[in-house]
């Protein structure tokens, strides 16, 4: 089924030669359904990729979504177009008395950062206390999930050693729980981070249930409320190539002991392709989410989402 969004937004054509059905704002003003309204608050660099990622996992789903990007107002952008940003990214001013079905926060490459150092942390506490009374469920991504822990329960996070980058085997630790159904015992996901949050101290906390680990990687997939938040401390959207430019970036930067990725490349060789062994997990999370937290959770009149307790 199809996602809606703006008409001329670049990654569209993208998404069409791949035979993704992405509907434009014209079709779908024909349709007599309520698509779900999604909102994208996209904090990664490379703003295009991240979009692109997202919608093409969102777009396995058999509902309508209809999607808004959103930005933090008070960073300055020093990768990527402002024209795009203008053009096709809403501030939380503009979006702030409305509701939304779901909602998707990013991570950012700002990790080695204390949370209160971040110019735009003001903003963001403010965006994630909206979400409470305006969104149904909100699913944080990587540096996301971390703040979004951090804001919510106070867990902090920690700087590792060295980099985690690579594909890091999970287990399921729950499969009663819709978030996992139709996960394999174990999979493969990304990882590219430089800190982490404890098992031990998610753990601690009676209010958080983490569904998936890693004996490597960590917590990969947790959740509270009743699924009302979601939270992914890795990087499903990924693409095949994500990591192989991470690592050829770094290495181009002249930076020292650059790790290769693990159990990314064949034969541990930079210079093969990568397998794409996680699309098919991903694409079940991001189903999952949609259907058991989103669709069947939110109330057709978007004004009556219920507040938390």
């Amino acid at each position: 089924m199809p996602i809606r969004v703006q008409n001329d937004l670049p990654v569209k054509g993208i998404l069409e030669e791949e035979n993704i059905f992405v509907m434009d704002e014209r079709r779908a003003l024909s349709q007599d359904i309520r698509p779900l309204q999604i909102l994208i608050l996209n904090l990664m660099p490379l703003k295009e990729d991240t979009e692109l990622q997202i919608l093409r996992l969102l777009s396995n789903s058999p509902l309508q979504l209809d999607i808004t990007f959103m930005m933090v107002k008070t960073h300055h952008v020093k990768n990527g177009s402002i024209s795009h940003l203008n053009k096709f990214y809403q501030c939380f001013e503009e979006i702030k008395e409305n509701y939304y079905d779901g909602m998707i926060i990013t991570g950012a490459p700002i990790e080695m950062m204390e949370f209160e150092e971040v110019d735009y942390w003001d903003e963001l506490k403010q965006i994630f206390s909206w979400t409470e009374k305006h969104v149904t469920s909100t699913m944080f991504q990587c540096w996301g999930a971390q703040a979004a822990l951090y804001y919510f329960y106070g867990i902090q996070k920690h700087v590792l050693s060295e980099k985690l980058s690579g594909l890091y085997w999970h287990r399921v630790l729950n499969r009663k729980i819709p978030l996992v159904r139709g996960f394999d015992d174990i999979f493969l996901c990304p990882h590219s981070r430089h800190t982490d949050v404890a098992l031990e101290d998610l753990r601690k906390n009676p209010e958080i249930t983490v569904l998936a680990e890693s004996d490597e990687a960590g917590f990969f997939l947790a959740m509270a409320d009743n699924g009302r938040k979601v939270f992914v401390q890795g990087h499903p959207e990924y693409d095949r190539m994500t990591l192989d430019k991470e690592y050829h970036r770094d290495v181009d930067k002249g930076m020292e002991n650059v790790m290769i990725p693990r159990n990314y490349y064949p034969g541990n060789d930079p210079s093969q392709k990568p397998l794409l062994t996680w699309r098919a997990t991903s694409t079940n999370l991001y189903f999952n989410w949609l259907n058991f937290y989103v669709y069947q959770v939110t109330p057709y009149n978007l004004y009556g989402i219920p507040e938390k307790n």
